[in-house]
């Protein structure tokens, strides 16, 4: 049996909050945490110090489209494992590999790449699909390409299910499309969170999506009717749904801060999921690149289509995270809207906490929360 020691790491515990603590993995499973006297054990075991750092559960990013120049739309697995490396770098230990719209030889490529990465993850674990599209509103496009648009298409979809065996674990649509209802009730079949977006649903179309089954908001605010004081729309729709979370891009471009604080006072760190959505030009920073069939600019880090739309963002876990106690959110909210929340959305069981029990998905900030190391099931990457 393998025994690491964890030593002298400032641990964020959910329920406790930061304290500094010696954590024991065993097999790379969390077997205690000690936050008094300890002493080191007879038996063979690896130290690892921790300086006094931020330990951290591992991150989970649910909505990620590549990263250092890859593009996992691109068919290969390079590109996935690429995207693995640079997750894991970032401070992410498990992520959803995200599709944006596309032909359907694309999508299907994409899905079979994904299927032979599955289990030899360089980096960072997928745990599962995240389908941006293409069932999405022309009218709220944002960067997705309109060609690729269509109306729901139960047969395309059965196919695209079929294909990825299982590792479909979010969807997302725009509910009022024709057939839009139809294909709520076919994914809630499925057993796949419902996400909302690039949606021009009205407050009341959108609350029929909530009660039909979908729970989930998409780059909330982002690719979406804005609230108005006599048209509600979506955002305020999803408000008022206790059951319905929200994804937030904290980067300083896609939210305003207030915007920030006003999703976590009405929903709690348990309602918000920080996203990095993120394009190739994560990690490479200002430059050009072709994102979605479109040519994409970066300039100071801010992705734009040639109309000055914006196109996903640049913005790493780590940053959002640090960017997010910025706004005025305390420590304790913002790592838990960055691996408890979605764990607890994805149903991962064993990972999102520093507990007992849990895998060791940890990862060690410094105080400008630049990641030293990361560690994935008891791995260091």
């Amino acid at each position: 049996m393998s025994l690491q020691i964890l030593r002298d790491v400032q641990v964020v515990q959910l329920d406790i909050g930061v304290q500094s603590a010696v954590v024991w993995i065993r097999d790379g499973i969390i077997e205690r945490i000690e936050s008094g006297p300890y002493s080191l054990p007879e038996e063979a075991y690896e130290l690892i110090e921790g300086k006094g750092q931020l330990l951290i559960p591992g991150m989970i990013d649910v909505h990620i489209h590549g990263a250092n120049g890859f593009d996992m739309m691109d068919g290969s697995e390079a590109s996935i494992q690429e995207v693995s490396r640079a997750c894991a770098a970032t401070g992410c230990t498990s992520f959803l590999v995200t599709s944006v719209s596309s032909t359907m030889e694309d999508l299907l490529a994409m899905i079979r790449s994904v299927k032979r990465v599955v289990g030899h993850e360089v980096g960072a674990r997928i745990v599962g699909l995240h389908l941006e599209g293409p069932y999405l509103n022309p009218k709220r496009k944002g960067m997705q390409n309109e060609k690729f648009l269509r109306h729901p298409n139960f047969e395309e979809m059965k196919a695209i299910f079929e294909e990825a065996d299982g590792l479909i674990k979010m969807v997302t649509i725009a509910p009022e499309l024709p057939g839009g209802m139809e294909l709520i009730s076919f994914l809630k079949e499925k057993g796949v969170i419902i996400a909302v977006a690039h949606s021009d649903a009205t407050y009341e179309e959108a609350k029929q999506a909530f009660e039909a089954g979908a729970s989930h908001v998409t780059h909330c605010f982002n690719g979406m009717r804005p609230i108005h004081h006599r048209d509600p729309g979506l955002v305020v729709a999803a408000f008022e749904e206790e059951h319905v979370s929200l994804q937030a891009i904290v980067d300083g471009i896609h939210l305003h801060p207030a915007i920030i604080r006003m999703m976590h006072r009405l929903k709690g760190p348990e309602g918000m999921v920080l996203i990095t959505d993120a394009l190739q030009a994560m990690g490479l920073g200002d430059g050009s690149y072709v994102f979605g069939g479109h040519h994409v600019t970066v300039a100071e880090g801010v992705a734009r289509l040639e109309d000055g739309t914006l196109a996903s963002s640049t913005v790493k876990m780590n940053e959002a995270l640090r960017l997010t106690i910025e706004t005025g959110i305390s420590l304790n909210d913002a790592v838990q809207m960055a691996s408890a929340t979605p764990a607890r959305l994805l149903e991962l069981d064993t990972t999102g906490r520093i507990s007992t029990g849990f895998d060791a998905d940890l990862v060690l900030l410094n105080d400008q929360f630049q990641v030293q190391w990361t560690m994935i099931k008891g791995r260091m990457i």
